[in-house]
C-alpha cells in the first residue's frame, strides 16, 4: 500500500531547504509521489540586471519541485538527488506568480527522469526543465 502524503509534514520537512523556502520564497502548493506543484511570487531580489527573472530562479523552482515530487514520501528508505538538468527558456516572464509542475517520466531502480514546466500567471509556459535524479539510501 502506498504511504499517504501529509502535506503539512512535507512542508515542515522541506522548510529545511532554507535556500528555496527562506531565501527564495518558494511555496509547496501540492504533492504526491511523482508529482508536485510549487510557486513563487517574484520580487525585485529575483530580477536580473535587465529586469527579467533571473535564470537561477527558474532552476531553483525546478530543482525544488523535483525534490518535493520525488522525496515527499518521508518514510521511503531512499532519497533522490539531482544528477543532471537541462533547461529551455520558452518565453520571457512578464510579471506575477510563477508556478512549476514536476512530473515523473521514468522511474528506474537507481535513476529517474522528471519533466518540470514553469508557467506564468496566465498559464503560459515559460520554461521546460528536465532533471535526472539519482537514488541513494536515506541516512
Amino acid at each position: 500500500m502506498l504511504n499517504m502524503i501529509d502535506i503539512d509534514k512535507v512542508r515542515e520537512f522541506f522548510a529545511g531547504d532554507k535556500y528555496a523556502t527562506e531565501c527564495t520564497g518558494i511555496v509547496i502548493e501540492s504533492c504526491t509521489k511523482g508529482h508536485s506543484v510549487v510557486s513563487l511570487e517574484p520580487d525585485s531580489r529575483h530580477l536580473n540586471a535587465v529586469g527579467g527573472l533571473m535564470g537561477a530562479v527558474y532552476y531553483t523552482l525546478a530543482d525544488f519541485a523535483f525534490a518535493v515530487a520525488e522525496n515527499c514520501d518521508l518514510e521511503s528508505e531512499t532519497v533522490t538527488v539531482s544528477q543532471t538538468a537541462s533547461m529551455n527558456f520558452l518565453r520571457a516572464w512578464t510579471g506575477g506568480k510563477v508556478t512549476c509542475t514536476a512530473d515523473i517520466v521514468k522511474d528506474g531502480r537507481s535513476i529517474n527522469v522528471y519533466e518540470i514546466k514553469a508557467f506564468d500567471k496566465d498559464g503560459k509556459e515559460l520554461a521546460l526543465i528536465i532533471i535526472n535524479g539519482f537514488k541513494t539510501k536515506r541516512q
